[in-house]
Formats: C-alpha cells, structure tokens, sequence
C-alpha cells in the first residue's frame, strides 16, 4: 500500500519554531509532531531565513511558493487556444468553462481559474488590455444604483405587473416578453430589444425614433411573424415610449408594467441590455453601424451559451422549442 502523506501545516510549523527556539532537538520535535526526523530536518534547511532564522509565516510562505506551478492556462496552450478565443468573441469566463464541461461531458475548467489567469496577467505584465477578455472590461464587480421618476400615472389601459399570469412568472413556457430600449449618447438613437423569459432569445430593431406610435408599430412588426403561443405577453417598464402598448391587444398580445421604481422586475432584458453593452457600448454612433453589422452582434448574443440553460444557447432552445410546438400542432391537426 503507498504512504499518505500530509504538508506541514501553519500550526505545525509554528509549534516547531517554538521547540527549535527552546533548543529542543530534531528527533524530540520530531516525536511531538508524529512526523519523521527527516521532515523535520528538511523543514530546517529548506524553509530557514538566512537572517532571522526559521520563521513559521515566512516557512509557511515558501512552502506554498515551491509547490505553486502557475496558473492552468499557462501550463495548457491547448486549453489556452480554446478559452482566449471565446472570451474575445465576449462570452463570460462562466459561459466559456460551461459550454467547454458541455462539450466535452466532464469539467473542464472553472471560471474561476480564467479569472485568476487575467488577474494574473495583469498584475505579472501590468498590460492592463487583459482586462478587455472580461465582458465588461471592469476592474471591479458591482452594480450602480440609479434613481429617476415614474410617469405610470400618464400610461393608459396600464396592468400592473402582478396581474400578469403564474405561467409567465416560471419562465417554463415561451412566448412571455421584455421589451426596453437601448439608449445612446447621440441624440435621438435608440434600440427597442425584446427578450423571451423562458428561451433568453432576445430581438432588437432600431426604430425611427423613441415617440410611443413607432415604437409600437415597431413592436407590432417584431411578434406578430411569431406563432400565437411565442406571443402571449409583453411586460414594460414605466417609460412613456410605450404608451401605446393597447395597440397590441388586437394581436392577442396581453401587456403589464413594472411597479414604479422597479426595473429589476423585468431582470431578463435588463440582463440582456448590459451583455449587449459589452459589443453595443453607449457611446457607439448607430448611423455608422451597418445593418448587416448590427444583426451580426444580434446574432453572437443568441448563439452565446447561457448557464441558465444548461450553457445551450437561447438560438439552440428557440428553435427546438418552435419545431416541437410544430411537430405538435401537426399532430393535432392530422385526421383521425
């Protein structure tokens, strides 16, 4: 049978530097730490400072610095090769070690190790551009508070949003959405995205302008293509851009808000909006954005895997979802 064998511990070494410093010999310390003589002896010589003598903090430390190999994508080109790519396409450390685990059936690495790796990069090459393989290019994690009125008062025929039905609350059946708009630093530009609760599958357009009559026509163009049951509902914030929403009721489309002072309420498509960020950033000119340009960044967002949906992509669940609901439509329509 092999032999188990443990590391010194902080408190190991500690009680050692004690029984050194009071003269005691290797074998004596050697005995009350249920260790070999030749650990001890080797501690000694190996993890000593040449000018203080053996310190337990400073052993401790050396210790850790000798085993430590560096960090795994450093070691793994291979692994390196599958994940720097991805996070430049803007997926997550998340989304990258989820699709690789995925992909291969068995974990592959973890997030937190590629954000070790960055940090590593970072602090060893001071390049601060490694901060852009991060989605949002930041040096610190966290969330910005905002504040701002609520013009509810002025929407008509408005549902609030607990009026909305349980099936869209689980996200479980499609067809339930979130609707916001994008803001820009040049005046006048806007984007009206709409994100699907349960496939994450998000639609944008750019309207002509951010009036309540094109952004409904607007609305109107993108779900009503849709089957009846990917469109059953829409839930807004309290923006007068969507004053009109009753326009959709004659499409069988049912509309509710958010509470004053709650966007989080509709946490989907502000989700959504800040990984859109990330290729769409506020200070981005959309009159010289090309179309073809913008439905490709579209397009990257839906064919991004999400943790959410077991790192499928929300183009994947979308559309196995829709030929189902195909196949069974067919089925109840074949005769008897």
């Amino acid at each position: 049978m092999g032999r188990c064998y443990a590391h010194l511990t902080i408190e190991d070494r500690c009680d050692l530097a004690r029984r050194h410093a009071a003269g005691a010999s290797i074998r004596e310390i050697a005995a009350a730490l249920d260790r070999a003589p030749s650990t001890i002896s080797r501690e000694l010589k190996r993890n000593a400072s040449r000018t203080q003598g053996y310190q337990p903090r400073y052993a401790d430390q050396q210790a850790h610095a000798r085993r430590w190999r560096g960090p795994r994508l450093d070691r793994d080109p291979t692994l390196r090769a599958q994940v720097l790519p991805r996070l430049q396409q803007g997926w997550s450390p998340e989304q990258v070690a989820g699709r690789l685990a995925r992909d291969a059936g068995r974990p592959v690495i973890s997030h937190e190790s590629i954000y070790r790796f960055i940090d590593a990069q970072i602090r060893r090459t001071k390049d601060y551009a490694w901060r852009h393989f991060l989605p949002r290019a930041k040096y610190r994690r966290g969330r910005r508070g905002r504040q701002g009125g609520s013009p509810a008062s002025f929407i008509q025929h408005r549902r609030p949003l607990a009026e909305r039905p349980a099936s869209a609350a689980d996200r479980h059946s499609p067809g339930h959405w979130e609707a916001d708009l994008m803001h820009f630093s040049s005046y006048r530009q806007t984007v009206l995205t709409l994100h699907d609760r349960h496939s994450r599958l998000l639609l944008a357009v750019r309207p002509l302008s951010k009036a309540a009559a094109p952004i409904a026509q607007a609305l109107t163009r993108l779900l009503t293509p849709l089957p009846p049951p990917w469109r059953q509902t829409v839930t807004f914030d309290n923006g007068t851009e969507f004053a009109r929403h009753h326009q959709l009721h004659a499409h069988g489309i049912q509309t509710f808000f958010c509470d004053p002072h709650a966007p989080w309420q509709k946490g989907g498509i502000e989700n959504a909006i800040g990984r859109l960020r990330r290729t769409l950033p506020r200070k981005t000119d959309l009159a010289t954005l090309p179309p073809a340009r913008f439905t490709q960044l579209i397009q990257a967002y839906n064919n991004t895997p999400r943790k959410c949906l077991g790192y499928q992509t929300p183009a994947e669940v979308f559309w196995d979802q829709l030929l189902h609901l195909k196949c069974e439509s067919t089925f109840r329509l074949s005769p008897e």
